[in-house]
């Protein structure tokens, strides 16, 4: 894990609440399906940040372990979501979660492993899974040539973001997870996903990313405008779309 992975949302978390993707429902059915989810199953969402994805868990009715070492991030989940009585927020990280030896049924990472794809991190999974116990890792992948305002959005963060190609979970290739599941064995499945933005929906959206520089910097201000340019030039009725491929990897470890 980087060094300060942790605390790179904390500045972030209000336009992470507005503007980050949801989940399509096919990724509950597919868990449901295929890791045997239900109101019995014993959750870790690892890295659950804001608790996007918590909920869907939470409404299925799992008892669910929301483990996120960001202080501003959890607290925003824990408003959002301490009403639910099988909601249990959790001061720890991805190799150390302070979680009980086998106590969870399915460990979930919602936009997450990327930050946190180490051996301490498997080892640490196997201790808190059940036998059985699966992982179920899980992005919106946003499809970057999907259109031609698509293309300039990502030519924008190529050449004035911080760190996006360093930090970009699409570095993580096929090695990566064959390494981290057992016996390199795992499911791949995909969901399309989309998001509309007027230009304050977009300007949120980037912001709520790490790697974009905020908004009152020099460098921001200079993103920002290059930001409003683009969508000038390619919003249709007010509106551009950010097009995703939802993934999900599920198998042992």
């Amino acid at each position: 894990m980087a060094k300060d992975s942790t605390q790179r949302f904390t500045d972030r978390v209000t336009n992470y609440i507005k503007y980050r993707p949801d989940y399509p429902a096919q990724v509950m059915d597919y868990l449901r399906k295929e890791a045997g989810l239900s109101a019995a199953t014993s959750v870790a969402d690892i890295g659950a940040g804001t608790g996007i994805f918590t909920k869907h868990l939470l409404d299925a009715g799992c008892t669910v372990f929301a483990v996120e070492p960001n202080a501003p991030m959890r607290a925003a989940a824990d408003e959002a979501l301490s009403n639910y009585p099988n909601y249990i927020s959790v001061n720890g990280s991805s190799s150390l979660t302070t979680l009980k030896d086998h106590s969870v049924d399915l460990i979930v990472c919602a936009q997450a492993f990327h930050w946190f794809n180490t051996p301490e991190t498997k080892s640490e999974f196997q201790r808190i899974l059940t036998p059985n116990g699966q992982v179920a890792l899980l992005w919106n992948n946003r499809i970057v040539d999907a259109d031609d305002f698509s293309q300039a959005y990502d030519d924008l963060l190529q050449q004035n973001s911080t760190d996006y190609k360093e930090v970009n979970h699409q570095n993580l290739s096929s090695a990566d997870f064959t390494e981290f599941f057992r016996n390199g064995r795992y499911e791949q499945v995909s969901f399309p996903n989309l998001q509309l933005f007027d230009e304050e929906g977009l300007i949120g959206r980037a912001g709520s990313s790490s790697y974009v520089p905020s908004m009152d910097t020099p460098g921001g201000k200079a993103f920002l405008a290059l930001l409003k340019d683009i969508f000038a030039r390619y919003q249709e009725n007010g509106k551009v779309s950010f097009q995703y491929h939802t993934e999900v990897y599920l198998g042992k470890v």
